[in-house]
């Protein structure tokens, strides 16, 4: 060997015993550096044959000091379910609006997003239906007033022996089915948006009936607008505007496969709707009893407080579904775990002869950092948790 080689070799055996102090990258390259000779990595008998077999690596003791091992042992904890989600309507505090009467829309009072009260106008409609309830009962009330009068009137002739028990009686009769229809006939009108105002101007016989007006049946936000002026309605059966109380959402997210056993009623999920925004917290409050025949998914409802309205109707989410109930397993960092070749996880393991052995898992799902290990390690093995990188770098030489 002459001088060069002499110094080149020197230079090599150094830089395997690189202190644990140095940079990762600088041992990562004495590692390479260090595959040139045998006796530094993978140290050789006499005769040539590696002391391992030929899938584990061998560390001096300076390379062990950048790598750390963990003892796997069963750990209790609570398995989370990563998901897909849709942001739909809290269809208890939301509601499409049909159009309560026939007739064409005169004119409209409200726009999308705007925010109304129970009761509120939001359109006034052209109406024959609104006017011939209006009659009715304008008709209903006096008929009523009339016969109760007639009633109290024979009443009163009845104790002075005017008139005969028998006529008294009629009289009654006459005027309770009188304030049956004008209860009837004022009900109508409560049933067709009609206020207390448009009662009472009807009560009055007032020359100008008040205009049919469709009034939100409940407090929220208009988030859709399905009518414009003109438009002929069909009572019951035309969609006009969607309220929605948008301070609560639910999302619904799809549960495949061996993770809805994961799933139960009143599991806390957190919803992330995407960068820049703050993820939110909700709970599970429902879980499908059958599979979505075209995506094969079972929905799970979660139901997420919504103050700001970061949520919006048909957005996608990402959904995370903690389970409450605790389990026992094989846990490991997300760091232990590298992918081959063929994109199969795999770690390193501490074999009994001191060297390290690449071991194929099966992995669970993903908690905190860690991952669940289906298959694949037992209780007590030692596995590499950091530097498992250094170790694939060594071996793929």
């Amino acid at each position: 060997m002459n001088d060069t080689a002499g110094r080149d070799r020197a230079s090599i055996i150094r830089g395997c015993a690189t202190p644990p102090g140095r940079r990762w990258t600088a041992v990562v390259g004495a590692a390479a550096a260090s595959l040139a000779l045998a006796g530094c990595s993978h140290p050789q008998t006499g005769g040539g044959a590696p002391a391992t077999t030929a899938r584990n690596v061998t560390l001096s003791a300076a390379q062990r000091g950048h790598i750390a091992l963990d003892t796997v042992a069963p750990t209790e904890f609570h398995r989370s379910v990563l998901a897909d989600g849709t942001v739909a309507l809290d269809a208890d505090h939301s509601t499409p609006v049909l159009a309560p009467f026939s007739g064409p829309v005169e004119r409209l009072l409200v726009s999308t997003g705007e925010h109304v009260a129970r009761g509120a106008p939001l359109a006034i409609v052209d109406s024959p239906d609104f006017a011939a309830a209006a009659g009715a009962y304008r008709k209903a009330f006096a008929a009523a007033a009339t016969a109760r009068r007639l009633a109290d009137l024979e009443a009163a002739l009845l104790g002075q022996h005017g008139i005969s028990r028998r006529k008294a009686d009629q009289a009654q009769a006459d005027a309770i089915g009188a304030e049956a229809d004008r209860d009837a006939t004022r009900q109508a009108l409560l049933a067709l948006g009609a206020d207390a105002a448009t009662l009472r101007a009807i009560r009055q016989g007032r020359a100008n009936l008040p205009a049919a007006v469709i009034r939100a049946p409940i407090a929220g936000t208009i988030v859709e607008r399905k009518i414009h002026p003109g438009e002929l309605l069909q009572a019951g059966s035309t969609p006009c505007f969607t309220i929605a109380d948008l301070s609560r959402v639910w999302v619904d997210a799809q549960i495949f496969g061996a993770d809805v056993a994961s799933v139960h009623v009143g599991d806390p999920a957190r919803i992330r709707a995407g960068s820049g925004i703050a993820t939110l917290r909700g709970t599970v409050t429902n879980v499908a009893v059958q599979v979505d025949p075209a995506t094969r998914a079972v929905l799970a409802r979660i139901t997420v407080p919504n103050p700001q309205a970061v949520l919006r109707r048909h957005q996608y989410v990402r959904v995370r579904i903690r389970s409450r109930q605790a389990v026992r397993g094989l846990l490991i960092p997300v760091s232990a775990v590298l992918r081959d070749s063929e994109n199969l996880p795999f770690v390193y393991v501490l074999a009994a002869d001191g060297s390290f052995a690449r071991q194929a898992v099966r992995l669970g799902g993903r908690d905190a950092g860690r991952y669940r290990i289906e298959s694949g390690l037992h209780a007590g093995e030692r596995v590499v948790t950091d530097g498992a990188l250094f170790l694939q770098f060594i071996q793929n030489q």
